[in-house]
């Protein structure tokens, strides 16, 4: 009896110890991330589901992940509990929000909000000249999903959304060609390329329709730190099979924090 009520004491004792360790650290608050997802463009089937996995993931990183299609959610107020802003597939944004809806974010960001933008989130953003700017690049065409040789830009090999890859790897998804490179731009840096040669980059879709390959020069995923904060693009995430992996996991979750970081100083 007595070695029974010992065995017990031991096992509350664990269970405890385990609620502690796994708990938050005390007065700590979860970063707070809005996930939007309309559309005035084409819309991928897998948007639903890829917001339910940000969420997910939000949970799995201690942070706090809510998820809107509703324009009205941008105002001043209900923006500013936010420390990051990701547009998943959020295309033509200037048929989605209206002006005072885009300055909000505009505001937001200049104040120290960071975007995270996945896939088609810089496709068809000539009527949002901020946010295009901010890109850096919009839409041309793209390919069909399949496997293409990625290159880690040997300057980013430490950041965290690519640390511990391989210099060259081999990767799924639907790769976008962009109407320019970013390469060079102010504020910019280059995670990430894709080497054309190893795949089709144009889908006959496009082809039909003047869609071109970017060539040699081909960034598919880049940091930027402009107008007063941070921005984060990977084309990764036209569905979720490109985003579903250990590297998608690690690649969006650290470009979730590297964008937080700038609201945190």
């Amino acid at each position: 009896m007595k070695r029974l009520s010992i065995l017990i004491v031991l096992v509350a004792l664990l269970f405890l110890f385990c609620d502690r360790s796994n708990a938050e650290e005390p007065g700590k608050p979860k970063l707070k991330v809005l996930v939007f997802s309309g559309t005035g463009y084409y819309r991928h089937p897998d948007i639903p589901v890829t917001n339910g996995w940000l969420v997910r993931l939000g949970a799995a990183n201690g942070m706090e992940v809510d998820v809107t299609e509703t324009a009205k959610d941008f105002t001043d107020q209900r923006l500013a509990v936010y420390q990051v802003l990701v547009m998943n597939n959020a295309n033509e944004l200037a048929k989605v929000l209206d002006e005072a809806q885009r300055k909000v974010i505009e505001d937001w960001y200049r104040k120290g909000g960071g975007i995270v933008a996945l896939h088609a989130a810089i496709v068809h953003q000539l009527g949002w000249p901020w946010f295009n700017q901010l890109a850096g690049c919009d839409f041309n065409s793209d390919s069909v999903f399949q496997k293409a040789r990625v290159i880690v830009d040997p300057a980013s090999k430490d950041h965290p959304s690519v640390k511990g890859q391989e210099p060259e790897f081999w990767y799924e998804a639907d790769w976008t060609n962009h109407d320019r490179s970013v390469t060079g731009l102010p504020g910019l840096q280059v995670l990430m390329r894709v080497d054309e040669t190893t795949y089709t980059p144009v889908r006959p879709y496009f082809l039909d329709r003047g869609g071109k390959p970017m060539g040699k020069d081909h960034p598919i995923a880049w940091l930027r730190e402009w107008d007063g904060s941070r921005f984060f693009y990977t084309e990764l995430g036209h569905d979720l099979r490109s985003l579903d992996t250990p590297f998608g996991h690690q690649h969006i979750s650290e470009g979730i924090r590297w964008v937080a970081a700038k609201s945190a100083k």
